[in-house]
């Protein structure tokens, strides 16, 4: 599997042939990934599940600690552009398969519900804050959208930047989204002063 997310991190999901992760992996053929996996597809299915449970467990450890929801908030920024960081071959690979199966599969076809999940997440938290009142009144879904999209662009940006500071990267989104988050009550909402 870490053969599989080399090769398509390095030379693109369109390259990343069973023949090349073989060589990649030092096998003498491709016949021992084909035992496992019946063709191209199901492979990239199992590295993105690898990837998504290596997140989700990361996840998990950096949300252990929130006490509240912008706590919560701040923890899931931190902890999504932490993985980035520690990660940047999963995540190389990740946006290589989406690009390359994107630019493969262009029939219109868009899965909506798969797409409103990986928002859930975030979802829970912004509503659970407007509950509680340390957030004002927005549209759950679409702050819980700014905020993933400003994340999921990260390994994209570290193409172009790849020495970012991504520690005042998370900071800024921390902060941001803290002041766009927050109940007006001219209080300081974790280090950060409210209107």
């Amino acid at each position: 599997m870490a053969a599989t997310i080399e090769t398509i991190a390095e030379l693109g999901y369109g390259q990343a042939s069973f023949a090349r992760i073989a060589e990649r992996a030092q096998l003498s053929s491709t016949r021992l990934i084909s035992y496992h996996f019946a063709g191209k597809n199901e492979l990239i299915e199992a590295v993105m599940a690898e990837v998504y449970g290596e997140i989700t467990a990361f996840m998990a450890e950096r949300m252990r600690e929130a006490t509240d929801p912008p706590s919560a908030l701040a923890a899931y920024i931190r902890g999504v552009v932490a993985f980035v960081a520690t990660h940047r071959k999963q995540m190389d690979a990740l946006m290589s398969v989406f690009l390359g199966v994107g630019a493969e599969v262009d029939d219109g076809s868009h899965d909506e519900d798969g797409e409103r999940r990986v928002f859930t997440p975030l979802q829970q938290i912004l509503e659970s804050g407007q509950q509680s009142g340390d957030f004002r009144t927005f549209d759950s879904f679409v702050m819980a959208a700014t905020i993933q999209r400003s994340l999921d662009g990260l390994p994209y940006l570290l193409r172009t930047a790849p020495d970012l500071d991504l520690d005042a990267y998370a900071e800024e989104l921390v902060t941001l989204f803290t002041l766009g988050t927050a109940a007006a009550t001219g209080t300081t909402t974790h280090g950060v002063n409210t209107p």
